[in-house]
């Protein structure tokens, strides 16, 4: 058995052992709760709450925490999107996705008219202008009330004086060793002289200590200014990279609306282009909203069948008319969110057949996976949440050296070239094509559910294209079948992203004669491992009690909250 087939083995038992088991209980709390995929980073958040900080302050410390005990994801060196909701029910989101540097083009990824993937995905070019630093300050100066360099400094002690490798950390990095030793600033940090970490051994990074440092006591010009900006625009110009000390510069966040739809009576708040996530989960909702996805049954041939074909149509949609707002100026995202268009869609649906996905049309007969999510309540129920990313597991796996922070390999979501668009589910529509200083199309999904004008739900995962799906599962999990955060995070999940004409499902996540019936109804199905790391947060409205839903498909990940 090869390696691989072996870490899959392990996935797919770890996977069952989740989805089968029965009443699982989630951890509670009333006056605030952090859940991350770092423990540590968790803990870090909910001092912050308990120190007398909001929603906003734990998620920045949070995000800066889990930029050193989490680097597969974790990050400053990459970009995300907050959604902020209000305890007296206002909400408003923050855009810090990277942007394209100078000299990018839409025809940038072709060699000779044909498309490279590895310049795409894993070159230098591949690096987008970080945004990570700039939306966590914009959404604290807005909305914070510790002092910033409070914020800050955690990450900056885990960083000078180490934290303690954990077994799945140790994992993690020793499998990425080969893909470090490409770069001898990423093998100094995340190795003991090329051997690899052992768990229980003390990670300490200095290099990104100093950095943090600098952002503390500065802020964003800490990153994007000075000593780090000429650490950056220095590994560029040494290795064919486009981004320069102007890039970094110019980069701006952005505050946006929210999307906003209901569903079964609920509001679901989520985030607006680039994002494709807020549309993408409402169309779905706004679709099987005319289905009594209960009565169906969980697990359910019937509603696995209606949630694909709701999943299809969703993302044909994203394909065609999603990009980066700035520059696409013609997304009809009022439409899309309407439900006079779910209703439309939903005709199209044959309750007992497969609909088939075609790269030549939009119409319909009569994403790497690693990302990370946290979520965050506190006393007053402010509500954060926020999804980042570095793109690929530890990004392009390069370490500014001397700056000790991995960069991104997010350029590698701009779709391929003009016109690739194909049945393997390479995309070449206009609205994600590469462009100076535009944002890239994601599939990040942070969304806020609320019942009666109260909070209800916080929920966002990892996990590429995938996100959007599990975002949607977890929301019918606790709407429609009345699970708890914990049974919410646990249930199988699936995934179809309109090309390739796929339907990918969790090993052990439903059984095996559900998973032939679709078959027999024309659908392509194939079984895969854990599909994304949901961070959950359920307010039990009724005792006025937090529960978190922890996802133990991934490790290490941890709920704090009192």
């Amino acid at each position: 058995m090869t390696r691989r087939a072996f870490l899959s083995l392990i996935a797919a038992l770890l996977l069952s052992s989740l989805t089968l088991q029965a009443g699982s209980a989630p951890i509670r709390a009333r006056t605030g709760m952090v859940v991350s995929q770092s423990d540590i980073a968790s803990q870090v958040g909910f001092q912050v709450i308990k120190s007398g900080g909001n929603a906003i302050d734990a998620a920045v410390a949070t995000a800066f925490a889990l930029a050193v005990t989490h680097p597969t994801a974790g990050n400053i060196g990459g970009g995300g999107f907050l959604v902020y909701r209000e305890g007296t029910g206002a909400a408003t989101s923050y855009d810090f996705r990277e942007k394209a540097p100078a000299g990018a083009t839409p025809e940038m990824w072709l060699k000779d008219g044909k498309y490279d993937f590895d310049l795409h995905h894993n070159s230098h070019r591949s690096v987008g202008v970080p945004g990570t630093v700039a939306g966590l300050h914009m959404a604290w100066k807005e909305k914070g009330t510790k002092p910033w360099k409070d914020l800050v400094q955690p990450a900056v002690v885990l960083a000078r004086d180490g934290f303690e490798v954990s077994h799945g950390l140790a994992r993690s990095l020793s499998g990425m060793l080969d893909e470090f030793k490409r770069y001898p600033a990423s093998l100094a940090q995340f190795s003991r002289n090329g051997q690899p970490y052992q768990a229980g051994e003390l990670l300490k990074q200095p290099d990104l200590a100093r950095t943090l440092q600098r952002i503390a006591d500065q802020g964003p010009a800490g990153f994007y200014e000075g000593e780090t900006a000429d650490l950056l625009e220095k590994e560029m110009k040494a290795n064919g990279g486009l981004i320069t000390r102007a890039d970094l510069k110019a980069y701006q966040a952005r505050k946006r609306d929210v999307v906003r739809g209901t569903y079964r009576g609920h509001e679901i708040i989520g985030m607006a282009p680039p994002s494709s996530g807020g549309i993408g989960v409402i169309t779905m909702l706004n679709i099987l909203e005319g289905y009594d996805l209960k009565a169906n049954g969980y697990g359910s041939v019937k509603n696995l069948h209606l949630i694909t074909e709701s999943m299809r149509r969703a993302f044909a949609d994203r394909a065609q008319y999603i990009g980066d707002p700035d520059f696409v100026t013609n997304i009809p995202v009022d439409r899309l969110i309407s439900k006079e268009y779910g209703e439309t869609l939903r005709k199209t649906i044959s309750p007992t057949k497969a609909s088939k996905s075609s790269p030549t049309t939009f119409t319909w007969p009569t994403e790497s996976q690693e990302t990370t999510h946290l979520s965050v309540v506190d006393a007053q129920r402010n509500a954060v949440s926020l999804t980042y990313t570095l793109e690929y597991g530890y990004g392009s796996r390069i370490v500014v050296p001397g700056a000790g922070f991995l960069l991104n390999n997010e350029m590698g979501d701009f779709n391929a070239g003009p016109g690739l668009t194909n049945e393997q589910g390479l995309v070449g529509t206009p609205p994600n094509l590469a462009q100076v200083g535009k944002r890239m199309l994601s599939s990040m999904s942070p969304t806020i559910v609320t019942k009666d004008g109260k909070l209800l739900m916080v929920t966002g995962s990892p996990g590429g294209r995938t996100i959007i799906n599990t975002v949607l599962m977890t929301i019918l999990n606790v709407i429609d079948f009345g699970m708890n955060a914990q049974e919410a995070v646990d249930a199988g999940r699936m995934h179809h992203q309109w090309l390739p004409d796929r339907l990918s499902v969790e090993r052990f996540g439903f059984s095996a004669d559900s998973l032939n019936a679709l078959r027999a109804m024309g659908h392509t199905v194939s079984e895969a491992g854990g599909q994304g790391v949901a961070e959950v947060i359920v307010l039990n409205q009724k005792d006025d009690m937090l529960e978190g839903g922890m996802d133990r498909r991934a490790p290490d990940g941890g709920a704090a909250g009192k």
